[in-house]
């Protein structure tokens, strides 16, 4: 496949795979270790559950285009672009957090959202909101380290307080994702790359021909533009094992990993790499874990 194919094949992928908007990038769907697991499905129905693979869901809210889970924190974020979060129990109370949104990102007591004119804010628990940058087209949060992924293709990534600076990670990037003191990202040529560490360390190549990246832990999470999922854990240079096919999401927390298969069904596993996939529903556009 030819770089100009792959370039094209990997946006119109991260277009369809997870709808956060004007914006086109894919949003994060994976989390930290939970035991929640979230659907969006077709008619925008958003649903919830915890605990075990087997359980039952819990309807959150309707009109749904993204869902993030983080700890006991469910968002959600409307097809008018009202951004709603609970923190609790699956049947607390929504509190409305802003209007004009097109991605919501949740990680610890820190809440971000990104607005139709592509500005990025995050705020802390109980604390006023910061505008962080202009100009960006995915805001991605993990522990006390944000990053963004400007319209221009640049990743930034700052690290501490809401008011840090900036540190450049690369340039001509489709996605960005951070899990602790990794960074992710990538490349319009369908390469993916991971660094481990202080926010100028190396890149380390993962992959190629690669249409999402998805971080969690010590395990990266690829799913390869013919529709193969692949994940490895440990060490950079570990091993891939080949997950399913015919996949256009993955999402992974913890020792679970998620996929949405071509036909809309949903399914998540839990322990080792090679552990048996329990479904989870059908008619799935989005899969989130906490």
């Amino acid at each position: 496949m030819n770089k100009i194919a792959l370039s094209a094949l990997v946006a119109a992928a991260l277009t369809s795979l997870v709808a956060v908007g004007a914006g086109g990038a894919a949003a994060t769907v994976s989390g930290d270790g939970g035991n929640r697991i979230g659907i969006v499905r077709g008619d925008g129905g958003a649903y919830a559950k915890q605990g075990a693979l087997g359980g039952a869901f819990t309807a959150e809210t309707g009109s749904v285009r993204q869902i993030v889970l983080s700890g006991n924190r469910i968002g959600v974020l409307k097809d008018n672009g009202d951004a709603y979060v609970k923190e609790g129990a699956l049947t607390a109370r929504w509190v409305k957090l802003s209007g004009d949104v097109k991605q919501i990102a949740l990680a610890g007591n820190r809440i971000g959202i990104l607005k139709d004119k592509g500005d990025a804010y995050v705020k802390e628990l109980g604390a006023q909101w910061v505008k962080e940058s202009s100009d960006v087209k995915h805001l991605e949060l993990s522990g006390n380290r944000i990053g963004v992924l400007k319209d221009n293709g640049d990743v930034y990534v700052k690290e501490g307080a809401l008011s840090a600076q900036w540190t450049k990670q690369t340039t001509d990037a489709v996605q960005i994702d951070l899990s602790g003191r990794r960074v992710g990202v990538l490349r319009s040529n369908g390469d993916a790359y991971v660094k481990e560490g202080a926010l100028n360390a190396q890149w380390s190549r993962q992959s190629g021909q690669v249409i999402q990246l998805q971080l969690s832990g010590d395990r990266i999470g690829v799913v390869k533009g013919d529709g193969t999922a692949y994940v490895k854990s440990g060490a950079l240079n570990a091993a891939w094992t080949t997950e399913s096919n015919q996949v256009i999401q993955i999402a992974l927390s913890g020792d679970r990993i998620g996929v949405v298969k071509g036909n809309g069904d949903a399914y998540v596993k839990e322990g080792a790499l090679n552990a048996q996939w329990t479904k989870q529903s059908g008619y799935v556009t989005e899969l989130a874990l906490s």
